[in-house]
């Protein structure tokens, strides 16, 4: 579809459906705005023979020629005749400014149904409706009431807001940022966010997608199609609304956690999307990356002429994962020669307050001439000796020499307005806060290493499926039995038996020949630990003694719960445990789950989610994203789990997802991860 919006966003011609002349209008302030478009502009009104100096006709029909674009302001109770008329007339694109529908319920949304038809029947791509539109600036367009439209730049920019859409217009006049598009989503009732992905890919213009989201209408598609575009340019989205999912009623950890910022947080990562956490962060990001080049590597230098910024801007540096790199040996040799004795040379560079302009030149100069300096801030708190114009020019030289990406941080006020101008003018952003200027950079790390990998496939196994058929013929949730589901598809678990009596279950023990957990398999028992439905750790001869006492104490906490029976299981050795699991995501489908496991999952709530399949990067991404990566990495002379085989194991459920749809939820937990090799103790299985 990307060729066939173009449009919508570059058209050649215009018509305004509902144009006014009269002053005070909203219909006469768009209509008024569209003036300024470079193409051909009509307007539709039974009332008017022109308006503002333009053609009006009394309807669609009688236009002289079918428009790219119309733009539709009447009352919504019209706009699916007025769509219908389009249609008729050969209008390929269409956008509703028009209120009144999904978003005021009942009525509303049916009329939106309608007017979801009749676009689907004549081939209508419709943006809105209730949107604010768009802007276009290298056309001329703008289809929304802010009064300026947008300075051209190379941001594209996608906002499901209309009202945030018109404070970023307004606010980005005064920071001279400019656009290559902007779109409104509107109600997203035809075209979405996904839409416009291809078509901004292969704009020339658009070096940057930007994007505030409140949701997505399609998240595995956005994904598809995310990863496709980000091996091109950047995206770069600002995801409202991170709490809670809503209420679910789960039978499993995984469910539990797997709340809707996870879930878009996992799967935007996955895409090569980079998930901006503030506003200021959103637009900091797509500014660098449509100005600067991108960096070799993480390390970063610091030059300063004060030491608080440089710490600030080191302890940043530490926190967006960062190197503050060290000089190579004869870099910091020249520093040392260069600066006065009480410089510092070493990364964070202070070279004092009473620093020349000669000085800094020269400072910066070697520092960016470091092979081992992939970019650097220059930071510089007020001083008399020092204008900040003379620094904003030492620092666009510098950048223009060296090729590499740099921020800087003018510590002031209104004294650092035209050295701002200087900078933005190259291309360098510059801020108050110095962490502020890190962060910028680190955007341009996070997207220098996304894009440097290569794609990799997610592999397919050689599985039993119909044995993973059989198990899962039983319906309803799963527990302990599940775990021949996993060993059908090649996921390590712990020998055990399900037996009916305490006697049985010596028996099995003693032929097993060492201490056992013993487990009771109930519906009521979810989490078997904090049900007390679980002994680990006893010996053979005392099992049937052991079995009695827990079925009793399980029946007088659950009275009347059935129990399918008892579930003797090999104690494994200590390792560490793992919590590996798969949900079912309204928005983006098959979820696989990481994080440490035990009884304190759902308290530390360490976990990491990726759409299903995954890669085995992606699956060893996933761990390393985890707070608690370290454990698993060894600590304190402790060997390393087998992160391979976990990872694979994450491969593996990622197939099971799609080879088996009906699996709601999945836990596996614990699953414990030794130095060679994992085994899963427990399963948990919830099917649809």
């Amino acid at each position: 579809m990307s060729a066939s919006l173009r449009g919508l966003l570059f058209p050649q011609s215009v018509v305004m459906i509902g144009a006014s002349p009269t002053p005070g209008k909203i219909t006469h302030t768009v209509f008024a705005n569209l003036t300024a478009f470079s193409g051909r502009l009509y307007a539709v009104n039974p009332r008017y023979r022109e308006v503002l100096g333009r053609p009006c006709f009394p309807r669609v029909e009688d236009l002289p020629e079918p428009v790219d674009l119309a733009v539709v302001m009447i009352p919504a109770e019209q706009v699916v005749e007025a769509l219908e008329s389009c249609g008729r007339k050969g209008i390929g694109h269409v956008i509703v400014v028009s209120a009144g529908f999904r978003e005021a319920g009942g009525e509303g949304a049916e009329r939106e149904g309608r007017l979801v038809a009749v676009a689907r029947d004549y081939g209508i791509r419709l943006l809105g409706p209730n949107t604010f539109g768009v802007v276009s600036p290298r056309v001329g367009l703008n289809t929304t009431f802010a009064p300026r439209g947008a300075l051209p730049g190379a941001i594209a920019f996608l906002t499901q807001s209309g009202a945030f859409g018109s404070a970023v217009l307004d606010w980005a006049w005064q920071e001279k940022l400019g656009f290559s598009a902007f779109v409104a989503l509107g109600n997203k009732a035809l075209l979405d966010e996904s839409d416009f992905l291809p078509l901004l890919a292969e704009d020339p213009e658009t070096r940057v997608i930007a994007a505030y989201l409140e949701g997505l209408k399609d998240g595995a598609r956005f994904v598809r199609l995310a990863r496709e575009v980000t091996r091109q340019k950047p995206v770069v989205v600002l995801k409202a609304g991170r709490g809670v999912a809503g209420k679910r009623a789960t039978l499993s950890h995984t469910g539990t956690l797997a709340g809707e910022e996870r879930a878009y947080r996992g799967a935007l990562r996955q895409a090569g999307v980079l998930q901006a956490r503030t506003v200021e962060e959103l637009f900091d990001w797509a500014y660098v990356l449509s100005h600067q080049p991108l960096p070799a590597g993480k390390r970063l230098a610091i030059v300063s002429n004060a030491g608080g910024p440089g710490v600030i801007a080191a302890d940043t540096a530490e926190e967006e994962g960062l190197e503050v790199v060290d000089f190579s040996p004869a870099t910091e040799g020249k520093l040392a020669r260069t600066l006065p004795p009480m410089a510092s040379a070493r990364n964070p560079v202070d070279i004092l307050g009473d620093a020349s302009a000669e000085r800094f030149q020269k400072t910066l100069d070697l520092v960016l001439a470091d092979p081992q300096v992939d970019m650097a801030v220059c930071l510089s708190a007020p001083h008399p000796i020092l204008t900040y114009a003379q620094l904003a020019a030492i620092t666009a030289q510098a950048f223009a020499q060296h090729g590499k990406p740099m921020a800087a941080s003018f510590m002031t006020g209104d004294l650092g307005e035209e050295a701002k101008a200087t900078l933005r003018a190259r291309g360098i952003p510059a801020f108050f806060d110095p962490g502020r200027a890190v962060r910028a950079l680190a955007g341009l790390a996070r997207y220098a290493q996304l894009r440097n990998q290569s794609p990799e496939a997610p592999r397919t196994f050689a599985v039993d499926r119909d044995r993973a058929h059989q198990v899962l013929a039983h319906g309803g949730v799963l527990g302990l039995e599940a775990l021949a589901l996993l060993q059908a598809y090649g996921i390590p678990v712990a020998q055990g038996k399900l037996v009916s009596s305490p006697a049985q279950a010596r028996r099995w023990a003693v032929q097993l020949g060492r201490p056992v957990a013993l487990k009771i398999v109930s519906s009521a028992a979810v989490h078997k630990t904090e049900a007390g439905a679980v002994r680990l750790g006893v010996p053979p001869e005392a099992v049937a003694e052991e079995a009695q006492a827990l079925l009793e104490g399980f029946k007088v906490r659950f009275p009347g719960a059935p129990v399918e029976g008892l579930y003797v299981q090999e104690l494994l050795s200590p390792g560490r445990e793992v919590i590996l699991g798969l949900t079912r995501d309204p928005t983006f489908g098959p979820l696989v789950m990481v994080g440490l496991g035990g009884i304190h999952v759902e308290v530390l709530g360490d976990v990491a989610f990726a759409l299903a399949p995954v890669s085995a990067r992606e699956a060893l991404d996933l761990l390393q994203n985890l707070k608690a990566f370290p454990l698993l990495g060894g600590v304190r002379g402790e060997k390393p789990v087998d992160l391979q085989a976990l990872a694979e194991a994450m491969e593996r459920l990622g197939q099971l997802a799609l080879d088996f749809p009906q699996i709601q939820e999945l836990d596996i937990n614990p699953l414990f991860a030794y130095p060679t090799g994992i085994v899963a103790a427990d399963v948990r299985v919830r099917l649809g």
